[in-house]
């Protein structure tokens, strides 16, 4: 009874689920506008956003100008949204953005538009395009939108952002560094990235980092310098041991920057003697 009830139930399952399917292709395929919006909510509103999209993709410019453009070009772009294709829902919720900028959906519409280009943001090592673009999509949100629901989103997103783009500085100064081991030039520049990554992202997650990392390029540059460059080059390096224990007293490189800071010591001293006796 049991089987034979469960075979009933799925044969009517699989009848309404063929009739539905039978409705959809006769729709997609009519002239009707109608009934393409109608069916195109259905579907949007059951969370059916991949069918629901094909049809929105079809009305929305017959919508342009019209009192249901707004709530058409809002599920369209919605529906690529929930779909995940961000590259059409970022496009088409700009332009609902631009079409509609007294819309009661715009707040939703300007962080869906911001979110969209955040999902396309890729791992750190790779192209940042799309993570500057969500960056500054967030900003322009944060910015008009202090007091929206989506506000704190917003800002969790732009700082997971923001320290990405650090990762990205932060690992490149650190493999010129690595290079530099065996090509001086390099290592200026290793000398170089970090100080600029030390100015420009003052409250960044990786500063102590960078600072550690400063102190084995200029002692790696200084102890292979030229007898004229030694001495500046070994007074520098100790100035990045002390700037790393100035804000960071407790840091984690302890160990590591104190034995640099005894080697840069031991050869400044020898330098130093070396002079003296000449």
């Amino acid at each position: 009874m049991f089987l034979k009830m469960r075979s009933i139930l799925l044969f009517c399952c699989a009848t309404v689920f063929l009739v539905s399917c039978s409705e959809y292709q006769k729709v997609l395929k009519e002239t009707d506008v109608k009934a393409k919006y109608d069916m195109a909510e259905k579907l949007y509103n059951e969370g059916d956003y991949r069918k629901a999209v094909r049809l929105f993709e079809q009305i929305a410019p017959k919508y342009v100008g019209k009192p249901q453009g707004e709530r058409v070009m809002f599920f369209f772009a919605d529906s690529y949204f929930k779909n995940g294709d961000y590259y059409l829902s970022g496009y088409q919720f700009e332009r609902f953005v631009k079409s509609y900028p007294r819309s009661d959906k715009i707040q939703e519409a300007s962080f869906l538009g911001a979110k969209s280009y955040y999902e396309l943001s890729p791992d750190y090592s790779l192209d940042q395009s799309d993570t500057d673009k969500a960056l500054a999509k967030l900003q322009t949100f944060i910015n008009n939108y202090s007091e929206s629901e989506y506000f704190e989103s917003a800002n969790a997103m732009a700082k997971e952002l923001t320290a990405k783009k650090e990762k990205k500085q932060i690992e490149v100064a650190k493999q010129f560094n690595k290079i530099g081991e065996f090509n001086l030039p390099i290592l200026i520049s290793a000398i170089t990235a970090f100080d600029n990554f030390i100015t420009d992202n003052p409250g960044s997650i990786y500063r102590e980092e960078a600072l550690y990392y400063r102190i084995e390029a200029a002692t790696e540059l200084a102890m292979n310098s030229t007898e004229d460059k030694k001495q500046e080059r070994l007074e520098d390096a100790l100035d990045s041991y002390n700037n790393l224990l100035r804000y960071f007293p407790e840091t984690e490189f302890k160990k590591e920057a104190d034995k640099l800071a005894e080697s840069i010591q031991e050869e400044l001293s020898t330098y130093q003697n070396s002079t003296l006796s000449k």
